[in-house]
């Protein structure tokens, strides 16, 4: 049992509508007030945690607005501060936040290392819920068949655990999806869309860390159901759907027809289903999920950053007309941005859940960097996302740059452009962001297509270069190629002037661009899962800089 409220309860999926339209509303109301929501949070964290050691430290008592916050407070990353968040999770209190954690999120660093990221119960109340509930505020709004049945939706994102890992102090170290916030957090209608499917909980004995096998199963059994929506928040999870329906296509209509799940006879036979999935198979070949599902209505997950590139070949997989709605411009450390409407990438700042600023993305981060406040950012400009809030998080660079798209009732809304990342060998100081706009611009200038993309610097020849690998939509051309190599290089001139004058000073000599087969990126990805990664985990990354995953993506078995 846990303290969610069950989907199946009578009118749940009224109750979980009405909440969900009023936290959105709410959220949308702020907008208008954005200068006094900004205070209001600066104030209760303040007050809120005045006596905790940061809070002494820093004078919180003391400090009267924003600008004395960023004078006493100086900038900073999740290693600042993990000696800190170490000791609250060995079981120390009043470091941070005086709420104590009841549980840590965990997050993959840039280094791939997981994050203990604290949660308290005042985090989330005030920052969390509201934009958790409103997230979804587009999708049952644009499509409310998806509430109606507990398998209308394949959450991929769902892995509950009967024995969650721990940190030092005994406090549960978990994904914000494994979590039971009903039970944890007093949320009876937290619990997402499709975590009451039939897969959502498995019947068979599947160990905790053989991830591939749960994705199996669930996929398994979610083709004899009539599935109108698919939750990844990762696209690389929802990009995955297609190849693992063809590699696991055979096992599949067998345990259909026999009734099995993971060769356990546990269902009715369904040899009638299973006849129908092997005609789609006799007729189409290759098997999509717009062919096993095909009333499906909507995507939800990331749309930005690589996502972009190959989201149109995605969508089609699943079916004309799919729409590919934002998951929310957000981490496990909190809130930056929620979609408020069918924007296809942006969402508005959460004004009430964290103070917010912002740092030009080309400016390099330190303790004392100058910041701007929301109201001072410029339309079509990119920034370093920094935020504050009641759960102990201070002036927390998160590292994911945003770019500004446009402002609603005078607050920014901002879609998320990459990583912070940079990757710099001759002063070309190239930001993940302009990489992907200039792959976007070449694939335009040449009508081409891709599944994924990702690059590394070569630095086998006298001068180093950088090196493409692009899984292709359909078959390129040997002069398509160099084309778009050609095309590449002028896109990332344009793109960086850093880049520009290492060329021009022939610091750099032009990228070149290896074709891997279409499902090069999936199988890497399998891969990682089979490691032992969570799917969540298992993230798109541009700058790949670790030489064995890369010869795994890039060897022989890759064309």
């Amino acid at each position: 049992m846990t303290g969610d409220e069950s989907w199946a309860s009578p009118g749940h999926a009224d109750r979980y509508r009405a909440r969900v339209l009023a936290e959105r509303d709410r959220l949308a109301a702020d907008l208008d007030h954005l200068a006094a929501r900004q205070h209001a949070v600066l104030a209760d964290f303040l007050e809120f945690n005045a006596g905790t050691e940061f809070g002494r430290r820093h004078g919180f008592d003391r400090i009267g607005d924003v600008d004395a916050y960023r004078r006493a407070v100086p900038v900073q990353d999740y290693r600042a501060i993990a000696p800190m968040i170490d000791r609250m999770a060995a079981g120390e209190t009043g470091v941070l936040s005086a709420d104590p954690p009841v549980v840590y999120f965990t997050s993959s660093g840039s280094t791939g290392a997981h994050k203990k990221i604290p949660v308290t119960r005042r985090f989330m109340r005030t920052t969390f819920f509201p934009f958790y509930y409103a997230a979804w505020a587009p999708l049952i709004e644009s499509f409310p068949d998806v509430a109606h049945r507990p398998d209308a939706v394949l959450n991929l994102k769902h892995d509950p655990l009967s024995a969650p890992p721990v940190t030092a102090g005994g406090y549960p170290h978990v994904g914000a999806s494994q979590v039971d916030f009903g039970t944890t957090f007093g949320e009876p209608l937290s619990a997402e869309l499709g975590t009451a499917a039939p897969w959502s909980t498995l019947p068979v004995d599947v160990a905790p860390d053989d991830h591939l096998e749960k994705t199996y199963l669930r996929l398994r059994l979610a083709v004899q159901h009539d599935v109108r929506a698919v939750i990844g928040i990762n696209p690389a999870m929802l990009a995955a759907v297609p190849y693992q329906l063809n590699l696991w296509w055979e096992r599949i209509v067998k345990e259909v027809r026999d009734g099995t799940l993971g060769g356990v006879a546990l269902l009715d036979p369904d040899p009638a289903r299973a006849a129908e999935l092997e005609q789609l198979a006799d007729y189409f070949g290759a098997v999509r999920p717009a062919h096993v599902w095909p009333r499906m209505r909507a995507l939800f997950g990331w749309t930005t950053g690589i996502a972009s590139l190959y989201l149109p070949a995605l969508r089609e997989e699943f079916g004309v007309g799919v729409a590919a709605l934002p998951a929310p411009v957000a981490a496990s450390e909190g809130p930056v941005a929620v979609p408020l409407d069918r924007h296809g990438a942006a969402g508005s700042l959460v004004a009430s859940a964290a103070l917010y600023e912002f740092v030009p993305a080309e400016t390099d981060l330190a303790p004392d960097v100058d910041t701007l406040l929301p109201h001072e950012l410029e339309q079509g400009r990119e920034y370093h996302a920094i935020f504050s809030h009641v759960g102990g998080l201070y002036r927390y660079a998160v590292g994911d740059v945003v770019r500004v798209v446009d402002m609603v009732g005078g607050t920014p809304r901002v879609a998320y452009a990459g990583r912070a990342t940079r990757s710099d060998v001759a002063g070309e100081r190239l930001r993940e962001s302009q990489v992907v706009r200039a792959v976007a611009a070449a694939l335009a200038s040449g009508g081409l297509g891709l599944r994924n993309v990702a690059c590394r610097v070569d630095r086998d020849g006298a001068t180093p270069r950088y090196l493409f690998a692009v899984a292709p939509v359909g078959s390129w051309l040997e002069g398509e190629v160099g084309r778009f190599a050609d095309a590449l290089d002028a896109a990332l001139a344009r793109e960086s002037a850093g880049y520009r004058a290492a060329r021009a000073e022939r610091r750099l000599s032009p990228p070149a661009v290896r074709l891997l087969g279409p499902d090069a990126f999936h199988r890497d990805w399998h891969a990682a899962v089979a490691d032992g990664v969570r799917p969540t985990q298992v993230k798109d990354r541009l700058f790949w800089q670790d030489d064995d995953r890369w010869r795994r993506l890039t060897g022989p078995t890759s064309a």
